[in-house]
């Protein structure tokens, strides 16, 4: 099999292995699930920020106190809920508190649910371009103004910013937003329930964008969260959650079955391009804590990751 771009695949042992803490998860279980992923040596814990559900910034916090070595992202920032400037002292806080350990990423947010908190715009792109270039400015320690058509700053300057700014990860789905992470993010986030057709796709718009803006420099790394489930039934619970991201269950989309069926997933997907893998547990699923150590002791050995 060869990379989308003709290129040989992208080896697996190169591969992050991480879990995602979906919002629809009692907060409360957060803690078990973080210190978990570490001891089951897990790289990255993800955390979402829905309408109306969790705050990712507070989820990332506690997460990022409750552990030493796993990598926190977040998935995404909606932006036109959040002012950037708040966005980015919050993002350097915690940058300077746990040096290395911290992942943002923003987005255009849930547009019903940005209508809802009276923050839906006309051009999300746009939008979106203004703020990821503030917000890097920002993060910088520049001192920032901008008029712009969404984001307004008067010589802004953040009194702490971080040291090593961390990387900025970006999402969307359409071919407009791949492409807009393609030129500004550092890493790009797919949503859960895509088809391979639909990954190799968006690796072709992030290197085609890539090599178009920034000549000679690498593909963002790009973070899959396959929906996936092991041990009886997992095939038809992960069948039951692909509803909920607007398509039909497809034994192309997500993972199930034992750890050699689900590392053999994962292998198909480095060679799609992914980098990072953080699964997406389903809503019923039985054994959270179970999943984590099925990864951790049983998948990633497979995958050959230290």
């Amino acid at each position: 099999m060869t990379a989308p771009d003709g290129r040989a695949p992208r080896s697996a042992t190169n591969l992050r292995l991480g879990i995602t803490y979906v919002p629809y998860l009692h907060p409360e279980h957060l803690r078990d699930l973080a210190q978990a992923a570490q001891e089951c040596g897990l790289d990255d814990l993800w955390v979402w920020e829905d309408c109306f559900k969790q705050s990712g910034v507070a989820a990332a916090a506690a997460a990022l106190a409750w552990t030493d070595t796993v990598r926190v992202g977040i998935g995404l920032l909606p932006v036109p809920l959040r002012n950037v400037a708040l966005t980015a002292m919050e993002i350097a806080t915690l940058s300077r508190l746990f040096p290395g350990r911290l992942l943002p990423g923003i987005g255009h947010g849930v547009q019903p649910w940005m209508a809802q908190v009276g923050g839906r715009v006309a051009s999300p792109l746009t939008l979106l371009r203004e703020y990821a270039t503030a917000l890097r400015s920002l993060l910088a320690g520049e001192e920032v103004s901008i008029d712009g058509r969404y984001v307004h700053l008067d010589a802004v300057t953040l009194d702490w910013p971080p040291a090593d700014p961390p990387a900025l990860a970006m999402g969307g789905d359409g071919p407009k937003s791949v492409a807009l992470a393609g030129e500004l993010a550092d890493v790009y986030l797919l949503s859960a329930a895509r088809t391979d057709a639909e990954i190799a796709t968006a690796y072709e718009i992030l290197t085609t964008t890539r090599r178009r803006h920034h000549p000679g420099s690498a593909v963002p790394p790009m973070v899959t969260a396959p929906i996936t489930a092991t041990g009886p039934g997992a095939r038809g619970r992960v069948d039951a959650e692909i509803p909920f991201w607007g398509k039909e269950p497809d034994p192309g989309i997500g993972s199930a079955g034992d750890a050699e069926q689900v590392a053999a997933d994962f292998r198909r997907l480095a060679g799609l391009g992914a980098t990072t893998i953080a699964i997406q547990p389903t809503r019923d699923e039985p054994d959270l804590l179970g999943l984590v150590e099925f990864l951790g002791r049983e998948v990633k050995p497979l995958l050959g990751l230290s």
